[in-house]
């Protein structure tokens, strides 16, 4: 038997808001039944892996140890549309032969946009 992710889970204060910008983000429906206490992004579109947003009581303080990675050929415009969308451009990487702008979530998770 092979394991395979089936939802990035994100600890949240407002399950339906956060699944909100990452549906307009990744331009992928919020699913129905989305409350304040839990919404997923992505399965009624068979999307793989869903995301997943949890209500919870507290979130644990400091840097997220996992993040998405999203990569785009137009990722200045990507990281554009990003803030317009809410998120926070934290800065802008190239390092390793790889170039990238670290971005965080209307509640503060990190992600990044790096260039295709």
């Amino acid at each position: 038997m092979t394991l395979s992710i089936a939802h990035v889970t994100v600890d949240c204060h407002d399950a339906a808001a956060l699944a909100g910008f990452w549906s307009a983000l990744l331009e992928v429906p919020v699913d129905a039944e989305a409350s304040e206490y839990f919404a997923t992004v992505g399965r009624a579109a068979e999307a793989t892996p869903v995301l997943m947003f949890i209500q919870v009581p507290d979130k644990t303080p400091g840097k997220n140890v996992i993040h998405l990675d999203l990569a785009a050929d137009d990722w200045q415009e990507q990281i554009d549309r990003a803030v317009s969308l809410g998120a926070k451009h934290v800065g802008d990487f190239d390092e390793y032969g790889a170039k990238w702008a670290t971005l965080a979530d209307p509640e503060g998770n990190l992600f990044d946009i790096g260039a295709k």
